[in-house]
């Protein structure tokens, strides 16, 4: 049998592989430019701690609802020109966003926002998916490291056009027109062809005693016949708490830091945006070095590990709560979940007994939950106890990834 990455060129994988790499940056780039203006927004809308949580929490609402939408579509359409119509209407839903003048308008934009993030994010993921079946190895680690450098890159965005007193109407139209503008760029050079072509079958179907590494959970669950495809099911729920404990994680960067900085911590507005660019350039840097780590001790340490630093560093920040050991706390928890997310979406993405794309799916949709349930819930205990107690679902998810990291993948044989 042929292998389709012998016959397709490697310029051609190469640049299909740059051009899923701006799609991820142009995704954490676009909502990046908003989070550092929440402050302003609360502000000017005159509201709490509860309804804050209860407006921002229309984004990730959005995306739940429209998030199984997206198998669909790509089906139709293909993942790449679904990435980029995603990408184009969620710039438009973050502008009007920024210039919502109530709160209704202000959480019905980021309600549409969501629903066109939760298409693109799903959409850029099977395309990089289909991009690492043509190279064989692992490199979706990799797109996620760039969606951190863009997530950092909007957030310095949006500091250095506070800091020159842009208002939000033109930070927002100007950041959204180039971030699309590239997006659409790049879509020239993304793979042709339906999502189920020939390069879905590659170089790392190879048996796992050829290669001398541990089955992965699909494998292990195959290889159990009826008892293995009863236990889909199980195992699935735990990659979608192992990623939801990582969107909580990232919501706390993304919707609480600067209001904790600048409110707790009496940071300055510029300041105030450094826990999340904090977050999200530690997590870059746990993504860049996130496969080289996997491949010598397996996801499951990696996982486990990870979660421990964060539970520990945002624990001990909070408990002594200073500037700079906060955003040390941000900066470790970023880092410690950085490879949750990508970790069970490949393994659920290869699970037996499933629809090709619909473990991606439905892990891409329901780990959007806890971008759902974090902001009304940490908001509701902020108002009660204050923000300091409502941050503990930081640590307390790194405590749950340490519990359920047995699913993933363990250490590869070295014999």
């Amino acid at each position: 049998m042929t292998v389709d990455t012998e016959t397709r060129p490697l310029p051609a994988a190469r640049h299909a592989r740059a051009a899923v790499a701006v799609l991820f940056f142009t995704n954490g780039a676009l909502f990046a430019n908003l989070l550092p203006r929440y402050p302003q927004i609360k502000e000017d809308l005159a509201i709490g701690n509860g309804a804050y949580g209860l407006a921002v929490a229309a984004f990730p609402a959005g995306a739940i609802t429209a998030g199984l939408a997206a198998g669909l579509l790509i089906r139709r359409m293909g993942s790449a020109r679904v990435a980029v119509l995603g990408t184009l209407l969620t710039g438009a839903g973050i502008l009007a966003a920024g210039l919502a003048p109530s709160v209704a308008l202000f959480a019905t934009a980021l309600f549409l926002a969501g629903a066109m993030d939760a298409l693109t994010d799903v959409a850029q993921n099977a395309h990089g998916l289909r991009v690492q079946r043509l190279y064989g190895r692992s490199i979706l680690n990799s797109f996620h490291a760039v969606w951190s450098i863009g997530a950092v890159t909007g957030g310095l965005m949006a500091a250095g056009a506070m800091s020159l007193g842009l208002s939000l109407g033109v930070h927002l139209a100007v950041s959204a027109a180039v971030l699309v503008a590239a997006a659409v760029a790049a879509l020239r050079f993304c793979l042709p062809g339906p999502d189920n072509g020939p390069e879905e079958t590659g170089p790392e179907e190879t048996r796992p005693e050829e290669t001398g590494r541990e089955e992965t959970g699909r494998e292990r669950l195959t290889a159990e016949g009826a008892r293995g495809t009863s236990r889909v099911g199980v195992v699935l729920a735990a990659l979608v708490l192992i990623a939801t404990a990582g969107t909580l994680v990232e919501d706390a960067g993304n919707s609480w830091a600067a209001l904790y900085l600048s409110d707790a911590l009496h940071a300055s507005a510029a300041l105030a945006a450094s826990g999340f660019i904090a977050l999200v350039g530690a997590q870059f840097i746990g993504r860049l070095i996130g496969d080289r780590l996997v491949d010598r001790f397996g996801q499951r340490a990696v996982a486990r590990a990870g979660g421990l630093i964060t539970a520990v560093g945002m624990g001990l920040a909070l408990a002594v709560p200073t500037l700079p050991g906060t955003i040390l706390g941000f900066a470790l928890a970023g880092f410690g979940v950085a490879t949750l997310v990508p970790a069970a979406m490949h393994e659920a993405d290869a699970l037996p007994g499933l629809k090709p794309g619909s473990g991606l799916t439905i892990v891409s949709w329901l780990m959007r939950l806890g971008f759902l349930l974090s902001p009304p819930i940490v908001g509701q205990v902020a108002d009660a106890a204050g923000l300091r107690t409502g941050l503990l679902v930081i640590p307390a998810a790194g405590v749950l990834v340490v519990l359920l990291a047995g699913v993933l993948q363990a250490r590869p044989r070295r014999d």
